[in-house]
């Protein structure tokens, strides 16, 4: 759909933004089942680090603790892994 305003169209732009998620592997971005219209498609690239270890012994956290821990927040889980998400690891610590 397109729509005029003040004598500029504008595009529907509803389906114009899919976001998928790959790996930088040997110099190449592999993408699993890309949308039929990919081809010749513009692309934005964010880069995303990898998540950092850990040692939950110098934290003081036994393995019983840690399975309880990430038992109860579980329920968060889905919506932690979401790309849009990652902009609050860059937020410095307190």
């Amino acid at each position: 759909m397109n729509v005029l305003f003040e004598g500029v169209i504008l595009r529907d732009n509803a389906s114009m933004a899919t976001t998928l998620e790959g790996v930088y592997r040997n110099g190449k971005i592999e993408l699993p089942n890309l949308p039929d219209e990919a081809e010749g498609s513009r692309v934005v690239v964010t880069w995303i680090r990898g998540a950092e270890s850990v040692e939950l012994d110098a934290l003081g956290i036994d393995a019983a603790q840690a399975a309880d821990l990430r038992r109860r927040l579980s329920a968060f889980a889905e919506d932690w892994d979401r790309p849009e998400m990652a902009v609050y690891d860059e937020l410095p610590s307190r």
